[in-house]
């Protein structure tokens, strides 16, 4: 499934989309960000609560497909912008980290 029918199905706010069509598979939720890079795997979605710019490093280094912040969690504009020049996938979502998870586990990632 791609990025951007896995937001749509979700009702994911999107922040930053540069690579819309990636197909994600998995799911790995995580807010250490030492153990997320030991940890989640290339075309994850990665769900977490931490929103400081380091998540677009940590991102890029697994090559998760997407991040989705749970609980309404809402990054600052900086964290958003860098996201986009370094083409990673954000999305907000209202939904805790588990009843997304769920969710995804109903699409079939």
């Amino acid at each position: 499934m791609t990025i951007n029918k896995m937001a749509e199905a979700l009702s994911l706010r999107p922040l930053a989309v540069p690579e819309g069509e990636r197909a994600c598979s998995g799911v790995y939720i995580g807010d250490l960000l030492s153990w997320v890079m030991g940890r989640a795997q290339s075309g994850n979605v990665w769900i977490t609560i931490m929103s400081n710019i380091n998540i677009v490093a940590v991102a890029s280094l697994t090559d998760v497909s997407c991040i989705v912040l749970a609980e309404g969690v809402v990054p600052e504009e900086d964290v958003v912008r860098t996201a986009e020049q370094k083409g990673i996938n954000l999305f907000c979502a209202k939904e805790p980290a588990y009843e997304l998870a769920v969710r995804l586990n109903g699409l079939g990632i």
